[in-house]
């Protein structure tokens, strides 16, 4: 019997490494979760072509916009677990989905196969110019000595950009109102006109702005200062830890082939050590942060953790 068994699963282990070999023999389609020309789009799109020349195949893009990622998702989770169906995943929906919807049809931990850790954003938090809040300090100190007097603008309800500015606001012991927007092509002009004190943004909607002098970059939201703006503080200096970058990665259907699991992932190590793609993302806010399978699984646990506090600190009501 015991024999049996191992013969069981030598053949397993050979018809696998046949697939890597012949892998991938036909395109494959990695899915996007947003409308075309943001900013998983972009990664999504720069890193296909990279994976077609490495792999010398297509590697195509598809859209799937709807429910922040969340229907993209749920698509993928469908298909075959045989390497040419991918999704480009992002902070919203695997790390911030499920604490504020009951009910998703799909389990982040158990629906999906982590293939490689891709890239982090900081978000940004900027003023408008014409106000007294210049910086991070300016900002606290003028929230706390005028409780309730400030307000800030955010890309919605349930965006990492309101959740993480929940998180600064209880670390810091800030009461400043939330005021939501339909993105930031709504945000973005609320705080040029002055209907808003405060945005928490990405830097393609904000950068224009900072560079014109029309808003004052007040802090970022990652972990360290960023080499873009190394004079403006990350929020971490003043909070332990605080690190609310938007981050993407790579995933598959579970149950994918190791041996495809890894013939990807080294794939896609290889694509972000291209120079090519390093300087595409140089003119971005997005920094290259590869990791491997097991890494990036147990950063979608660690972010899991994190979310759930800052989702309940931002007292949302799980649709």
């Amino acid at each position: 019997m015991k024999f049996k068994f191992l013969v069981q699963l030598a053949l397993i282990s050979f018809t696998s490494l046949i697939w890597a070999q012949d892998y991938p023999n036909k395109p494959v389609k990695i899915l996007v979760g947003y409308v075309a020309g943001g900013s998983p789009d972009f990664v999504a799109r720069a890193l296909a072509q990279k994976l077609s020349e490495i792999l010398n195949q297509s590697f195509l893009v598809e859209n799937k916009p709807g429910g922040g990622g969340i229907t993209a998702t749920a698509q993928l989770v469908k298909m075959a677990p045989d390497g040419y169906s991918l999704l480009l995943g992002d902070t919203s929906q695997l790390g911030i989905a499920p604490y504020i919807f009951k009910t998703l049809p799909y389990d982040t931990l158990k629906d999906l196969t982590s293939i490689a850790g891709l890239t982090s954003e900081p978000l940004m938090i900027v003023s408008n110019s014409k106000t007294n809040i210049k910086t991070l300090n300016d900002l606290i100190q003028n929230a706390k000595s005028n409780p309730n007097k400030y307000n800030y603008g955010s890309s919605g309800i349930g965006s990492i950009h309101h959740i993480a500015m929940e998180a600064f606001k209880a670390d810091a012991g800030l009461d400043i109102t939330h005021i939501p927007y339909k993105g930031s092509g709504q945000s973005v002009p609320a705080i040029l006109s002055g209907d808003v004190t405060i945005l928490i943004t990405a830097f393609t909607a904000s950068a224009p702005h900072i560079k014109a002098n029309s808003l004052n970059l007040l802090a970022v939201t990652s972990a360290k200062r960023w080499s873009r703006y190394p004079d403006t503080p990350a929020i971490s200096e003043i909070i332990k830890d605080f690190d609310f970058s938007a981050e993407t990665g790579v995933l598959a259907p579970a149950g994918l082939p190791q041996s495809i699991t890894n013939k990807l992932t080294l794939a896609i190590k290889q694509a972000t050590e291209s120079p090519d793609l390093i300087n595409k993302f140089k003119e971005t806010a997005f920094s290259i942060g590869y990791m491997n399978p097991t890494e990036y699984s147990e950063q979608i646990k660690k972010n899991l953790r994190k979310y759930e506090r800052a989702v309940a600190l931002a007292k949302i009501q799980a649709e």
